[in-house]
């Protein structure tokens, strides 16, 4: 009889549990998540804030920092910031936006955001059914207001979702999510939440400039992405 937690060939298949009750494939896609750079949600009085760490200044001189994107529009209502392997986000994104286009032609309203939510959900756990294909290796946050209400959703390399006030995804998620835990207030501003997840994803140390951090904004005016010079001012 094999040892509980032996791997015997099924972290090899999708379709496969293990002894243990573990998709093996998932939980790698999971630990590939956990190896990207951090991007954190906050939902605030009737705002969104996403906060996405690129840290451009670590990485090769001449790239362009605006070229590494973490935070997407994906209506005039609803963004969504990823985390893990980026070419895997920028397909899931794609097809959230097209979902909402097609939802707004078709009811001639914005999309609903649960609806576009749960689409990408099955997207993402019919992978973790079929043989053939791998699992996603991407968690993402999708945000939106409607009404006086705001929504923040994260979703997982399984397909799973649950929706938060504050959540932080990637790597140093943990530490992030325990600031967040102890400092976050649901009546805060957009620039008091914008504080706060810089504050959180700066916990590691590292180095610090305006090209590292990607911050959006989403409120009763629409979308927008802070400039670097507005970014300047939170960089303490």
């Amino acid at each position: 009889m094999e040892p509980p937690g032996d791997l015997m060939g099924y972290d090899r298949a999708i379709t496969l549990f293990n002894p243990d009750g573990r998709i093996l494939q998932v939980e790698y896609a999971k630990r590939t998540v956990s190896l990207g750079l951090s991007a954190v949600g906050l939902t605030g009085k009737n705002c969104i804030v996403f906060v996405a760490d690129r840290k451009a200044h670590e990485l090769e001189k001449l790239i362009i920092s605006e070229s590494i994107e973490k935070i997407f529009q994906i209506d005039s209502h609803m963004v969504a910031a990823i985390s893990g392997m980026i070419a895997d986000g920028r397909t899931l994104i794609d097809k959230a936006q097209n979902n909402a286009q097609e939802y707004k032609m078709t009811y001639n309203q914005p999309a609903d955001i649960l609806l576009i939510v749960k689409g990408i959900s099955a997207e993402m756990q019919a992978l973790t059914q079929y043989g053939g294909a791998r699992p996603f290796g991407v968690s993402i946050l999708f945000g939106g207001i409607k009404g006086d209400k705001t929504y923040l959703y994260m979703l997982d390399p399984s397909g799973s979702f649950f929706q938060y006030k504050a959540i932080a995804i990637g790597g140093n998620s943990e530490v992030i999510n325990k600031t967040l835990e102890k400092e976050y207030k649901p009546d805060m501003t957009a620039e008091e939440l914008t504080n706060l997840g810089m504050r959180a994803i700066k916990s590691d140390e590292s180095k610090n400039s305006p090209e590292r951090f990607e911050v959006a904004v989403i409120d009763k005016n629409g979308f927008r992405k802070l400039s670097k010079e507005e970014i300047t001012k939170y960089i303490k």
